[in-house]
């Protein structure tokens, strides 16, 4: 018997030719769904597009799975009509997550925005930085990101606390992380969004911070209280570099772009020249182990 899955673009069905007895309908996000899609038993979705799609699940009765493209889950977690599965890309972009996690403690740290308005204005002012070198880094998540951006902390001469939701060889537990903080430079959140870590990052948190660190917010923007971190910020006390924020995406005339001391980009962590790609590497392989009756290794909601 054929199964239908349902793929957001033509590089998706190339990713998933390989596979026998299945039928690959393509889709638009952006328009109503093909009359396959009430056969469809596995759904592959592109980042950020959860609304409409949630509703036309409606119209899916068969739907058993649905893959996503990116590792966070947020959006479709406890959304998905009763029966329907879910697995994500983890995998696919945790380097380039790291890669910009590292950037982003870097420029701070040897303070290149300094340099470029230095630039910007033609004047030639030397001065001593500091260095990522001998660093105290916590990284809050133990996963994929989490270890990727150990791998290339560490070169760097950098101590790495790995923090996890639950305290395993290698890593610290999440309920201790109040009694860690004040022995850390930087925090680099990388943990996933949801009703526990709402504002995890809050006021109590921030405050335990010492003089100086960094804040650096790799997962989502609702994990960090906005209005908590913009007291620290306007206070000079702490630094942060955001990739994503709350609200998303940050408003013209939003405080947080003047406070002093953040560096903001658009959640961009991921964005490389071949992430598609890679993602579509990882859904394919989740998506053969449903095919063959098993769990997709990336499951996270059965």
């Amino acid at each position: 018997m054929t199964m239908t899955i349902l793929v957001p673009s033509d590089e998706g069905r190339a990713a998933l030719a390989g596979l026998d007895n299945v039928s690959l309908v393509a889709y638009d996000p952006d328009e109503a769904m093909p009359g396959e899609a009430v056969d469809a038993e596995v759904l592959v979705v592109p980042p950020r597009r959860a609304g409409p799609l949630l509703a036309a699940m409606r119209d899916m009765p068969k739907l058993r799975l649905v893959q996503t493209l990116s590792a966070g889950t947020d959006q479709w977690q406890g959304k998905l009509p009763d029966g329907v599965g879910l697995s994500n890309a983890r995998g696919a972009h945790g380097g380039s997550t790291a890669e910009w996690a590292i950037t982003a403690l870097l420029v701070i740290f040897r303070d290149f925005p300094r340099f470029a308005a230095d630039q910007a204005a033609h004047e030639w002012h030397q001065t001593v930085t500091e260095t990522l070198d001998g660093k105290r880094i916590m990284i809050l998540g133990a996963g994929d990101l989490g270890t990727s951006l150990r791998a290339r902390l560490e070169p760097f001469g950098a101590s790495v606390t790995m923090v996890a939701h639950t305290a395993h060889d290698g890593a610290r537990g999440l309920r201790e992380v109040p009694d860690l903080l004040g022995d850390h430079d930087a925090v680099v959140i990388m943990i996933p969004s949801n009703d526990e870590t709402h504002h995890l990052v809050d006021a109590g948190f921030l405050a335990r911070m010492p003089d100086g660190a960094v804040v650096v917010n790799a997962a989502r923007g609702a994990v960090v209280d906005t209005d908590a971190l913009l007291g620290e910020l306007n206070r000079k006390r702490l630094r942060a570099a955001l990739d994503v924020t709350d609200p998303e995406p940050l408003p013209p005339g939003h405080p947080l772009w003047d406070a002093p001391g953040v560096l903001i980009t658009p959640h961009v962590g991921g964005a490389t020249a071949g992430a598609m790609g890679r993602a579509w590497k990882v859904a394919a392989r989740q998506v053969a182990a449903y095919v063959a009756g098993q769990h997709p290794p990336n499951l996270v909601q059965a």
